[in-house]
């Protein structure tokens, strides 16, 4: 398998960073699980299960960024990391910060209907 290169708008993680944000959707999912069922548990009003959003939202972000092997916070800082953590590189070129910001902000309004997709499901069931 090749090595991951920099691609503006569609690539700016290496695999130790993609890793990393697999990492992060599975532990916002493990924090959703256990909201889930803490709430159930207590027979929480159903507004309050509105409060599982933040953990959903973290597990849908680390899960968005993975897939797409492109962290949001990178592409809006203009910077991109294909070596090992904390090999941080600035992206020189305007037109290929823009592109990344684009794409950040993808990531981010998908991550958020996913995140809010969940929430609502989870809003409507008769727990």
């Amino acid at each position: 398998m090749s090595e991951a290169r920099y691609i503006p708008g569609t690539c700016n993680l290496g695999k130790s960073e993609v890793r990393r944000r697999q990492m992060v959707g599975l532990v916002g999912l493990f924090f959703s699980l256990t909201s889930l069922v803490g709430l159930i548990s207590v027979n929480a009003d159903p507004i309050a299960r509105l409060g599982i959003f933040l953990p959903l939202m973290v597990a849908s972000v680390g899960y968005v960024q993975s897939r797409s092997k492109f962290c949001l916070a990178y592409g809006l800082a203009g910077t991109f990391n294909l070596g090992k953590l904390g090999d941080i590189s600035r992206v020189s070129d305007a037109k290929d910060r823009e592109a990344d910001r684009r794409t950040a902000l993808k990531i981010l309004g998908k991550s958020f209907l996913l995140a809010a997709l969940v929430t609502g499901v989870i809003f409507v069931l008769p727990l």
